[in-house]
């Protein structure tokens, strides 16, 4: 199985921003999987924030980040990024990244079954 290791979570003021990254190991191929990331409030049920084709060629926003938030693919590093710029209170969550293979990775949405494995997660908070 892929291993998926997220850093770079902590706490900010709003407006500020925060990049996060995500190592691949163990099996992973950024030609092979899709990588997603998703996120959880206190109380909240985890959703999608946004996801990069396999290969990072296509990305998928979700419209609450839609020009706040930015992917980025190091295949060199297996390492994915999730930019986040303009932070707002509202963007205070878990966040977690995730891999997936398969047609999922071309759905026209972002649900939680698309993805086969998942990270532990970094603590975002914004204030």
């Amino acid at each position: 199985d892929v291993q998926l290791v997220e850093s770079g979570g902590g706490s900010v003021q709003v407006g500020g921003s925060l990049n996060l990254s995500c190592v691949a190991t163990s099996g992973y191929s950024y030609s092979t999987y899709c990588m997603g990331w998703f996120r959880q409030a206190p109380g909240a049920e985890r959703e999608g924030v946004a996801r990069t084709n396999p290969g990072g060629g296509r990305t998928y926003y979700v419209d609450s980040v839609k020009g706040r938030f930015s992917l980025f693919l190091d295949t060199a590093k297996n390492t994915f990024y999730l930019q986040m710029n303009s932070l707002k209170p509202e963007d205070t969550a878990m966040y977690y990244c995730a891999a997936g293979f398969g047609s999922n990775c071309y759905a026209d949405n972002l649900r939680e079954s698309h993805f086969n494995n998942w990270g532990r997660g970094t603590q975002v908070t914004v204030s």
